[in-house]
């Protein structure tokens, strides 16, 4: 890894429900439409896909890529050599920017081979909305 990649770690909580309890946000309104609603999406989605792992045995190997310029990736899952980018995003319409992170994580990693990259997304419909970008409705996951 390069010399820009920031070193901070991010913090998780794996109970959403517990979450949005003890930050009184206790009906479905304020949840969708508070300032926090795009982080408490990613946190729903990266706690079930690490609970996913885990019930099926394995130590989830899960890291997020961000580096000085400001450029993130939220979720990279490495995986014999390679390394699987994926956003998260709390919308259903997808424009294609929401996967800038895959290109500058391209550039900004070596020794390892970047996957195409997937955005779990509020979308209905498993689409393709920029080349080699995949966008996974997160019912599926």
């Amino acid at each position: 890894m390069t010399k820009r990649i920031v070193k901070t770690p991010k913090l998780y909580f794996m109970d959403t429900g517990l979450a949005c309890y003890l930050t009184r946000w206790t009906s479905p309104e304020v949840l969708e439409k508070g300032a926090m609603a795009g982080a408490m999406f990613e946190t729903f989605v990266i706690s079930e896909l690490w609970k996913s792992w885990m019930n099926a045995g394995k130590e989830p190997p899960f890291s997020f890529y961000r580096d000085t310029d400001q450029h993130e990736v939220d979720l990279l899952i490495e995986d014999n050599g390679r390394l699987f980018p994926v956003e998260i995003k709390k919308t259903a319409l997808l424009n294609g920017n929401e996967a800038q992170g895959f290109r500058f994580l391209a550039q900004g990693i070596t020794g390892f081979a970047v996957a195409p990259g997937t955005i779990i997304c509020n979308a209905e419909t498993i689409g393709i909305p920029s080349k080699g970008v995949f966008a996974l409705p997160v019912s599926s996951i």
